[in-house]
């Protein structure tokens, strides 16, 4: 007995300082970069400063206000629409919304590009039914600014639609109620009660699809638009200079910080709760005539443009060049690309009970803080992390390359710095977050004294986790390993600036090819992406329209 009661009492000893030390290898990338604000600026910085920082902001700016309008009009509107409305085909939409969610956007920006350009099917169709040239009509350009913020709005609008239903669905009748009994019409209702009471879920909705754009590189890059991204990528590589790169992936860094403080500061004092816990089935609203046809189209429109449209088109191509791009080596891209995403997932959500489980038994500040900390990974874009993840790694190969050389004659070569781990590492950093949020929120809803039980029966820390808590929360574990598996499947900056050499993914050969201007040659890969994407996407859908207390 007393050798077991060490063992757990060395495992606990061990615990706190394992969470610590995970927490600060994955903050490494952040701090790496923040780190260059203080570096001595140099010429190409000085070029930056002086020509086409301004251009960054501005765009960025531009794209974030045109995707949080394109978002918060489409999620806000469909969610209130099949949460308490009735009309034709609402149990469709109720789901089928959510099925953008798994195309990225470079892809429906590629797809997009191929169907409307000046080349493309639809402007070709129109010059050889009227006989015009190419200066007799106009046709919007799809390669700009506003052609970026409609790709991001359709593709990304999910985000605030499952939050905003969620939100919606779980909202008291009660309160709703009172409103009506108050003179409020359904619409002054929606305005005044249910929009403040679902404002945090919208809010966090929005956040997850401003960082998306901000994180976003293929659409940008492809469409031509200069940002942050494609400028870091652009000095990175064109210029050869990754002290400038990793300037302004600080000051992108900053950028998203100030957006997370910006959305705190706007909430300031203002909290809303639900006035009670009684549960019934919400208010169903019969809408009729031009109402029921107008809520058709608002649901439809956004499904046709964000997957409808897209998925068709992916399909035809992908039936055209199915003969000589399905090969082996599609394969074994396809192979590459479930080999990371399903090992991202699984070190991501085993990490993630490490430290949340961490936190559960040292709830102390210094813990709770670094938890936070890697938490904000997901906040940061994929080739700000890229970039903090191959400068100390570049450094730490450097330094033991010198050191083999001078004491053992021959060099070690490129030991982190592209390799597998590399990209791992970038992975978990940036989708760690991820799993600590799913497997924080099915933790807590765990109560303490099943701990105290179990620890009064002499398990140790890692018994109680693997042997009460887990068997209670698969459905949130699960979760998380679905939602990392399908970001990981979809990212591309981190991959395209870290992989090994002679390494694809299905996302970097999409893009590749997209670059090349062989759209219909990129669609095999993309429409793979998709495909893998859509059965997580309706199992989420599923379990928020179950999701109502009570039902």
């Amino acid at each position: 007995m007393k050798s077991v009661s060490a063992n757990q009492s060395l495992l606990s000893g061990l615990w706190k300082p394992g969470v610590l030390l995970v927490a600060c290898l994955f903050s490494l990338p952040i701090f790496t970069v923040a780190s260059f604000v203080l570096h001595p600026a140099n010429d190409v910085w000085q070029h930056l400063l002086d020509n086409l920082l301004g251009e960054y902001l501005l765009n960025s700016a531009l794209l974030m206000i045109g995707v949080a309008v394109g978002t918060l009009v489409i999620g806000v509107g469909c969610a209130w629409l099949t949460s308490v409305c009735l009309f034709p085909g609402k149990k469709l939409f109720s789901w089928a919304l959510l099925l953008p969610l798994a195309f990225p956007a470079y892809i429906i920006a590629y797809t997009y590009t191929g169907m409307f350009d000046f080349a493309g099917p639809v402007q070709s169709w129109i010059r050889a039914s009227t006989g015009w040239g190419a200066h007799d009509y106009y046709f919007p350009e799809v390669r700009s600014l506003g052609g970026a913020v409609t790709m991001f709005s359709l593709v990304l609008y999910p985000y605030v639609y499952l939050l905003a239903r969620a939100a919606f669905l779980e909202q008291s009748i009660c309160v709703l109620e009172v409103s009506r009994t108050l003179g409020c019409s359904v619409w002054s209702s929606f305005y005044r009660v249910a929009l403040p009471l679902a404002r945090p879920a919208i809010v966090a909705g929005l956040s997850l699809a401003l960082m998306e754009t901000l994180a976003d590189y293929g659409t940008v890059a492809y469409f031509g638009l200069g940002v942050f991204t494609t400028g870091i990528f652009r000095t990175w590589f064109g210029l050869g200079d990754g002290a400038a790169a990793a300037k302004l992936a600080a000051i992108l860094l900053a950028f998203v910080f100030t957006l997370i403080v910006i959305e705190r500061w706007s909430r300031r004092r203002a909290r809303y709760h639900h006035a009670t816990y009684r549960y019934r089935s919400l208010p169903q609203y019969r809408l009729r005539g031009w109402r029921a046809f107008f809520a058709f189209c608002a649901c439809f429109v956004p499904l046709a443009l964000g997957f409808l449209l897209p998925a068709w088109q992916l399909a035809l191509w992908a039936l055209e060049t199915y003969d000589y791009m399905v090969d082996a080596s599609f394969l074994q891209l396809t192979l590459n690309s479930l080999e990371l995403a399903t090992s991202a997932a699984l070190l991501a959500v085993l990490l993630a009970l490490f430290m949340v489980y961490g936190k559960r038994l040292f709830d102390s500040k210094t813990v709770n803080a670094s938890i936070r900390i890697v938490a904000t990974g997901y906040a940061v874009p994929g080739t700000v992390i890229a970039v903090g993840v191959i400068i100390p790694f570049a450094w730490f190969d450097n330094s033991i390359d010198t050191l083999m050389r001078e004491h053992y004659g021959f060099s070690s070569g490129l030991l982190l710095s592209g390799s597998l781990i590399a990209v791992m590492f970038a992975y978990m950093v940036r989708f760690l977050a991820v799993s600590i949020q799913a497997v924080e929120s099915g933790l807590s809803n765990i109560k303490p004294s099943m701990d105290d039980a179990a620890r009064s029966l002499a398990h140790a820390p890692g018994q109680v986790l693997m042997r009460v808590h887990l068997p209670l929360m698969k459905g949130t574990v699960l979760t998380a390993l679905l939602i990392v598996f399908v970001d990981v499947m979809k990212e591309l900056p981190a991959t395209l600036i870290l992989r090994p050499f002679n390494f694809n993914t299905l996302a970097v050969r999409a893009f590749e090819l997209a670059s090349d201007e062989r759209l219909a040659d990129s669609s095999t890969a993309a429409l793979m992406i998709v495909a893998v994407g859509l059965g997580p996407v309706i199992l989420l859908s599923r379990s928020i329209t179950a999701s109502r207390a009570g039902s």
